[in-house]
């Protein structure tokens, strides 16, 4: 790349969440070639009528990549959804990360999860290690976001606490710095159009962190009805979602995310999304009381 020559950035898993939301920030505030890869590129088209580049890219299928990654100076590598299959996410990880550097990719930013480590409780955790080391085997430079929680994903949990009168789950007396979406988005956007060369670890975490009871306090207050939570044990958990349609498997992975909550894993908390950003990232009050119609309707209808 000359030195007068912008970046070019891409993002792969485009057509999610995370992706769609990135892609968006960096039209708004960048000048520059952007590339969207997508196993649905019918899902983007409103993008490539901005002038997004969209390619087809499937992680299952590791000789597209190299192609469908061709010309990118800088890739954000959003973990991917297969979480059916043990060690299928981890191979396509891999073989994203072995595409880009066959593409001549200088940069790689990778959403991983926050304490991957081999003493991590979460069962997805291994998955977010083995692709970190992938990347330090790498040639290349990079920036790992170690996320934590999506509030998101709260959010859900504490509409269903107000519809059952009480917060239940087994994390116990853990803390979590929960994270919204939003600043996720904002944190990898920067992070992709950065000037950074080099190799970071970063976690990217809320601006505190709750106590379930706290979140409890929290949701109760906005929704107007009392909650407390509710410890249980981890199996009677499990048990619970089983029985309530999950199949194990799934049961055990989300059950694995409070084990690790109540053994500390996700309670730090860093400045991380205001170094890249700028900005503080939104507390779990301003995100409960922004979706305070969610809660209240829920409590209503009890």
């Amino acid at each position: 790349m000359s030195e007068n020559r912008q970046p070019t950035l891409l993002v792969t898993g485009a057509s999610g969440h995370l992706g769609r939301r990135v892609i968006e920030l960096l039209l708004e505030s960048q000048n520059r070639t952007i590339i969207a890869t997508t196993r649905t590129p019918e899902k983007l088209a409103d993008f490539g009528e901005r002038g997004v580049i969209v390619r087809p890219a499937d992680f299952e299928n590791p000789a597209s990549l190299a192609k469908a990654f061709a010309g990118a100076d800088r890739l954000l590598l959003i973990s991917t959804d297969a979480l059916g299959v043990p060690g299928q996410r981890l191979n396509q990880h891999r073989s994203a990360v072995k595409a880009a550097e066959q593409a001549g990719v200088s940069h790689v930013v990778y959403t991983s999860l926050i304490n991957p480590g081999p003493d991590s409780p979460v069962l997805l955790a291994p998955d977010h290690l083995g692709t970190e080391i992938a990347l330090a085997e790498s040639k290349m430079g990079w920036t790992v976001l170690r996320e934590n929680i999506y509030a998101e994903v709260l959010l859900g949990s504490l509409i269903q606490a107000v519809q059952f009168g009480g917060l239940f789950n087994a994390a116990a007396n853990g803390k979590a710095a929960y994270i919204t979406r939003e600043d996720c988005a904002r944190a990898a956007a920067a992070a992709l159009a950065a000037s950074f060369e080099g190799r970071r670890t970063l976690d990217i975490t809320g601006p505190e962190a709750l106590s379930q009871t706290e979140l409890a306090a929290l949701a109760g207050r906005i929704s107007g009805k009392q909650l407390d939570y509710v410890p249980l044990e981890l199996e009677v958990l499990i048990q619970n979602m089983v029985n309530a349609g999950l199949p194990r498997p799934l049961a055990e992975t989300y059950a694995s995310f409070d084990t690790a909550i109540a053994q500390g894993k996700f309670s730090a908390v860093t400045n991380s999304v205001e170094e890249l950003t700028g900005r503080k990232p939104i507390s779990v009050a301003e995100f409960l009381a922004a979706n305070r119609d969610a809660l209240a309707q829920t409590a209503a209808v009890r």
